[in-house]
């Protein structure tokens, strides 16, 4: 009989080695599902995780995509270090887009240096309000934070909707639900010319290396890290669990609305409803799959980018649907999940008692 044993000290190793004992199983069921639906599975995984870095466009593609997904997993990381389950970076990503937006059509005529900064800035401020939100209803109104926050995500999804079928809609856009395009001075410049790649990765690169700093240098990462390890230490200490609460939250809504902004000025030039796919929940994969880490997250970040990628690439290739991303990106989430449950406890075999032993044990009796 197998039994899941608590372990006296979970296991470093476990780890660190989950991440990657749940890729090789995400590996191994995608190359059977392929198997399963008549494709070949060697060339459904070329496909899906080589060809689309196999030249310099893709790899600019791959940073194009990361740039989201990091600054998200950023911010979320804050809020997971204190324990505080933020599912909202998706709606602070959408509200961001949706602030630098209203900024960007108000200036779109305006051809100026300080264009612009002043729509990035309106759209982390928007996410950062978003995120407001959600931390005055815990810390106000002792609301949960998971419930609130994905609650939140569809109320900012349905805002954008109306706001680009109506007060933000092209009136010669054909009918079609998006903006006008944005002015020259409101778009970010490439990183590398005759690419889409844009200066949003390196926000999220300065991102990642932030958060590194904040936990490894700065006295508010001490105390988030010990709010997420042992509240009533933290409140013994003395530490603000109701000040540090807003601080993560904030920090989450600014990083996903800067994430927002330089998606509209980037390669979109324009809000459309489409604008995300859904980097802001993928963000959660990026956060657990990088370990809560400075450096464990910008290589998650980069390989949830390539499933994007990759998916986009196995519709055109071999005909698969569009779920083919998300199918992917859960088997890696599920893998991961039962992979970390290895950390805090082991596999144990125990035989059952022989029968003979027993009868013999009861006769004596």
């Amino acid at each position: 009989m197998l039994l899941l044993e608590r372990r006296p000290v979970d296991s470093s190793l476990m780890r660190w080695a989950s991440p990657l004992l749940a890729l090789v199983l995400t590996v191994i069921t995608g190359f059977i599902l392929f198997l399963a639906m008549g494709k070949d599975p060697v060339e459904g995984l070329r496909f899906f995780f080589i060809t689309p870095i196999s030249d310099l466009m893709g790899l600019a593609e791959l940073g194009l995509k990361m740039a989201p997904l990091l600054l998200c997993a950023a911010g979320l990381t804050v809020c997971y270090r204190a324990k505080i389950w933020n599912i909202g970076a998706e709606g602070h990503f959408l509200m961001g887009a949706l602030g630098a937006s209203i900024v960007a059509v108000q200036l779109v005529d305006v051809d100026s240096v300080w264009v612009l900064p002043v729509v990035l800035v309106a759209g982390t401020l928007a996410g950062m309000a978003w995120a407001a939100l959600a931390a005055g209803l815990k810390t106000h109104l002792n609301c949960n934070e998971i419930l609130t926050t994905i609650m939140l995500n569809y109320i900012a999804l349905n805002l954008l909707l109306y706001t680009v079928h109506g007060p933000l809609k092209d009136p010669y856009g054909f009918g079609f639900p998006q903006s006008v395009m944005f002015g020259d001075s409101a778009l970010l410049p490439d990183l590398i010319p005759g690419t889409r790649l844009h200066l949003g990765l390196a926000f999220g690169l300065l991102a990642a290396v932030a958060v590194w700093v904040m936990f490894a240098r700065s006295f508010i990462g001490f105390q988030l890290n010990v709010v997420g390890q042992d509240h009533r230490a933290a409140a013994f200490a003395g530490f603000g669990a109701r000040r540090l609460t807003w601080f993560a939250f904030l920090v989450g809504g600014a990083t996903a609305g800067l994430a927002g902004a330089s998606e509209v000025t980037g390669p979109i030039g324009q809000l459309v409803p489409q604008v995300s796919p859904g980097y802001g929940y993928t963000a959660i994969i990026v956060v657990f799959l990088g370990r809560m880490h400075a450096l464990g997250i910008v290589v998650a970040s980069a390989l949830l980018a390539l499933t994007f990628i990759g998916g986009e690439i196995l519709q055109i290739a071999m005909n698969m649907p569009k779920a083919v991303t998300g199918l992917f990106q859960g088997l890696l989430l599920f893998y991961l999940l039962t992979c970390d449950a290895f950390i805090h406890y082991r596999i144990r075999l125990k035989r059952p008692a022989h029968p003979s032993t027993h009868s013999t044990a009861t006769g004596e009796a």
